[in-house]
């Protein structure tokens, strides 16, 4: 199995992510000036469509790798956002997907981002929640679910249930949160070949898989009951609280 170009990855996210993250951004109710701050942009379409929705306002996309950024929209920033050093300034929105999870600092990242947050703006977090790998229902993806998250140096692929305690603990309140589960197989609606074909070389390499186990999840994508839910996309939500005889922006 042969690895795909990240941006094919980075696509394969964004389209059958986008239309969870812009549910929970639009029901937040971000006023057209609101200023916001996309960490980890990736290929830029959460902060593209934080432009259009606040016209009026200013969204910065970071992330510590802009290769994917040049046609953005946004104010395109190159910072790693684990750096004490790094200190944006204050938005209404300060959003994450798919990017605390993978980082030894998470805990910390999250702390500091509740910081960036002027009062009444609300911090937006989306990561992974991986199901346990023995309860598959075919046992290919058993063994390159396990492989996969081996893979994942350094990642906690079952952080997010704590986040909404962490949200709370960082002051936060309002807090909410969602969950899409992530579709394997089911023919067209698959999203995680470009996601297992990226990592391919690597999960042979470290003798995770076989090759017999890549040929198997590949030839099994074409079968119409070939259908699992091997993560859930879980996104948290909350609130800097106001500060009193302030007035609170309006919200959905």
């Amino acid at each position: 199995m042969t690895a795909v170009d990240p941006a094919v990855r980075l696509g394969s996210i964004q389209s059958s992510t986008d239309g969870f993250t812009f549910g929970v951004l639009d029901g937040l109710g971000l006023p057209p000036d609101a200023h916001c701050l996309d960490l980890g942009a990736g290929a830029g379409s959460v902060a593209e469509g934080l432009v259009a929705r606040c016209p009026r306002g200013r969204v910065v996309a970071v992330d510590i790798d802009v290769s994917h950024l040049a046609d953005s929209p946004a104010e395109v920033v190159e910072a790693d956002i684990t750096d004490p050093a790094f200190d944006p300034g204050a938005f209404d929105l300060v959003h994450a997907r798919f990017v605390l999870c993978h980082l030894a600092a998470r805990d910390d990242v999250l702390a500091r981002a509740a910081g960036w947050l002027r009062p009444g703006g609300w911090l937006v977090v989306t990561d992974p929640f991986q199901l346990p790998e023995e309860t598959a229902a075919f046992p290919v993806v058993a063994r390159i679910m396990a492989a996969y998250r081996k893979l994942q140096t350094g990642a906690d692929l079952t952080w997010v249930r704590g986040v909404p305690s962490r949200m709370g603990a960082a002051g936060l309140a309002d807090i909410g949160f969602a969950a899409r589960p992530a579709c394997m197989g089911n023919l067209d609606r698959d999203r995680w070949r470009p996601l297992i074909d990226q990592a391919a070389p690597a999960l042979l390499a470290r003798g995770l898989v076989t090759e017999d186990d890549l040929a198997e999840f590949r030839s099994r994508l074409l079968e119409p009951a070939f259908v699992d839910i091997p993560q859930i996309s879980i996104a948290v939500w909350g609130r800097k609280p106001c500060i009193a005889g302030t007035p609170q922006p309006v919200t959905g």
